[in-house]
């Protein structure tokens, strides 16, 4: 149950070991993209003539297979957590935007301790996606699809089901530092400064799963939250403008 009244996680409820399902799921998580970058992929047509928005359209579909997949995987966890979350609408509608704020504040400290902002790869191409890909298009990936799929492996899995085998706390940091290296993985050299602002990110999401007992969709619904106020920033506000 939440516990509305205490800053200390709350005590995690048990959980089912991994199942085959839940294998499938890390699989195609990690199988199709790895087999994506294998693949030619560049003599198709589509990624030929508009590689930024192939891709794009690429990684939708990877995600959009991992997330039958996971939801698969966890059903009865999503329809459990639905149930809770249900029990107290109002304090979780309160809620998430306080959470929300504190993730900011708790980014912007990690950044400044790391030595400031810099403009990352990711950032970058996130800049060049807003002027090729339609925000339609965007936003079931960034606010829908990607936010479960990555609950579900990052809490569900990496915390909820890992603290049956390793100390939960040792679950925690895992949870958060895995998080934010899948961020910036291949893309640029893993460094505190470049890793900082998804830890940020991650630390918070960490916070609110283990503050709810382990409620996958209340985490869900925080990255999901947080998601689409970047989607709403990168589509109304010239991000270049805000990098010194």
């Amino acid at each position: 149950m939440l516990h509305p009244t205490s800053t200390q996680p709350a005590k995690p409820r048990r959980f089912g070991r991994y199942t085959a399902a839940d294998a499938l799921a890390v699989v195609l998580y990690i199988g199709l993209p790895v087999a994506a970058a294998i693949l030619p992929l560049e003599q198709v047509s589509a990624l030929r003539s508009n590689p930024l928005v192939g891709s794009y359209l690429l990684n939708l579909g990877v995600y959009a297979v991992v997330l039958v997949a996971a939801l698969v995987a966890a059903r009865q966890y999503v329809v459990r957590d639905l149930r809770i979350l249900g029990t107290r609408p109002w304090f979780t509608l309160g809620v998430l935007p306080l959470l929300l704020v504190a993730m900011l504040i708790v980014t912007v400290i990690v950044v400044m301790l790391a030595g400031g902002i810099r403009e990352s790869v990711n950032q970058t191409g996130l800049e060049d996606m807003t002027r090729q890909v339609p925000w339609y298009l965007t936003a079931p990936l960034l606010v829908l699809i990607g936010p479960f799929v990555e609950e579900y492996i990052f809490r569900h899995l990496m915390i909820g089901k890992l603290s049956l085998y390793l100390n939960r706390w040792i679950c925690y940091v895992l949870s958060a530092v895995l998080f934010a290296a899948l961020h910036i993985a291949g893309r640029e050299d893993i460094t505190f400064q470049s890793l900082a602002p998804y830890l940020g990110l991650g630390l918070v999401l960490v916070f609110a799963y283990a503050w709810t007992a382990n409620n996958l969709m209340f985490s869900y619904f925080l990255h999901a939250l947080k998601n689409l106020l970047s989607v709403v920033v990168m589509y109304t506000v010239d991000i270049s403008s805000l990098t010194p």
